[in-house]
């Protein structure tokens, strides 16, 4: 059984994704908790999937992309176990700029 871990911030982001589109619609904000959750899972499984961007930081953190909401990044350790997802951002956000204060 694969597993992971959430940080008190990546706790935060969704708890914040979660609000600010439930303010238009729970339901839709409920698919879209329901989808990370599920890619964290997935990632867990297989934690060398998603990327690395020397782009955005030097540090060993990989990004994955939500399928279904492509707006929604996770970012995540691969090299813990569990892995430790240490962030679901928006990918219009200034990464570099959240990343660093998370790793």
């Amino acid at each position: 059984m694969s597993t992971y871990v959430l940080t008190p911030l990546a706790r935060s982001d969704i708890f914040e994704i979660w609000s600010y589109i439930a303010d238009d619609s729970e339901e839709i904000a409920d698919r879209v908790e329901r989808a990370i959750y599920d890619a964290c899972s997935l990632l867990s499984e297989g934690p060398n999937r998603g990327h690395f961007r020397s782009d955005i930081t030097d540090r060993k953190v990989r990004f994955w992309s939500l399928t279904r909401y492509p707006n929604y990044v996770i970012v995540y350790r691969p090299d813990t176990t569990p892995i430790q997802v240490i962030g679901v951002l928006h990918g219009r956000r200034n990464l570099s700029r959240l990343v660093a204060r998370r790793t």
